[in-house]
């Protein structure tokens, strides 16, 4: 997929909104099962969203347990991974990055669930196009971004990643993600450096850890998990940090004080995946139809951590606040940077080498 294309595929998950005409949509039937589903989520805050408005409900209505484990995202993807390889199941669905779900590891773990897609999809024409695909569930869409302290600068905001690295305008400790998935990090330094957003991909591995270097004493935490990014902000060992917009926002439903900029953010989401050789495979396809035909329950998360869900009725339902919590059409069109997947998930080995070799 071309660079055109896949932008304005972002673009209309993130903005129908805009258009959007409220439909029909096909129920959930009732059930009277019986039995478990375990999912593997990033726990905290995040999960907490997904535990009231989705398992809870669903286990009400189906009599149907679901169970948790929480972890990184590269926790998950390992364990995954090793699980198949065995053949020691024993988680049946777990979250999954929309570009780490492009890949052609992914499959290696996760089911094609092409042949569930095209029946959802057929019967439920609210759904985003992309939803649904083989590779899993559409959970939400969102942003990673720069999100800072809004009464640590005499009223000045920081907009760019420039002003990231702007320690005179903006005093301070950063905070920057640590994990096996450092595209964000040298994409934030190459913007700062002055890349052009329609520049930005293939991405000059040198450049951006030489920017990196000029910022590095400043950085205060290296988080590896959402919840140890709120933490961080929650203790004061940060000003200004590159975190995800899920976060920022249970943050602010906290009453703390947080602001973020969408001229600095990259458009990622989370997808739910079905591991192979799952043994509550049934419950795990009945819990997804659930969420693709519950646009209360995507409303209610996205409510909490101001995300794009995957069906127009659920953005109708959604509070004011959170609607005016997602980007304009001005900061899609002008700003945020849709990621190159494919250079991404090609380069990954590359990337992540690079990466542990300068953070050492």
């Amino acid at each position: 997929m071309n660079r055109s294309v896949r932008n304005q595929s972002w673009k209309k998950i993130f903005l129908f909104a805009a258009a959007y005409c409220v439909s029909g949509i096909s129920g959930v039937a009732t059930a009277n099962a019986a039995g478990k589903v375990i999912i593997a989520t990033t726990g905290g805050a995040y999960e907490r969203a997904l535990r009231e408005a989705w398992f809870d409900p669903f286990t009400k209505q189906t009599g149907i347990e679901v169970a948790t484990v929480a972890g990184t995202n590269a926790e998950m993807r390992a364990k995954a991974t090793a699980m198949v390889r065995t053949g020691n199941v024993s988680w049946d669905l777990y979250l999954q990055g929309d570009i780490q779900a492009s890949s052609d590891e992914h499959v290696q773990s996760a089911q094609d669930l092409s042949s569930f897609c095209e029946e959802q999809l057929s019967r439920n024409d609210d759904l985003s196009e992309d939803a649904c695909t083989a590779a899993g569930v559409r959970l939400l869409s969102n942003a990673t971004l720069l999100a800072y302290k809004a009464d640590a600068f005499d009223g000045s905001m920081p907009e760019s990643w420039a002003d990231m690295w702007d320690l005179n305008r903006f005093p301070g400790g950063r905070a920057f993600p640590n994990f096996d998935d450092p595209w964000r990090v040298m994409a934030a330094a190459l913007l700062a450096d002055g890349v052009s957003r329609e520049n930005l991909f293939p991405l000059d591995i040198d450049r951006a850890l030489s920017k990196l270097d000029e910022i590095r004493p400043a950085i205060s935490l290296w988080w590896k998990s959402g919840d140890q990014s709120m933490q961080g902000f929650r203790n004061g060992e940060y000003s200004i940090g590159q975190i995800w917009l899920t976060r920022a926002k249970a943050l602010k439903s906290e009453s703390r004080p947080v602001a973020w900029s969408y001229k600095a953010a990259f458009l990622v989401g989370d997808r739910i995946a079905l591991i192979k050789n799952a043994a509550n495979q049934d419950n795990a396809l009945k819990l997804l139809d659930y969420w693709l035909n519950s646009p209360g329950a995507q409303a209610k998360v996205c409510d909490v951590l101001s995300c794009t869900p995957p069906s127009g009725a659920a953005i109708s339902m959604m509070s004011t606040e959170a609607r005016a919590d997602m980007p304009s059409a001005d900061e899609m069109e002008n700003h945020v940077v849709v990621p190159d997947a494919k250079w991404i998930n090609d380069n990954a080995a590359l990337m992540l080498e690079r990466w542990n070799s300068w953070i050492q």
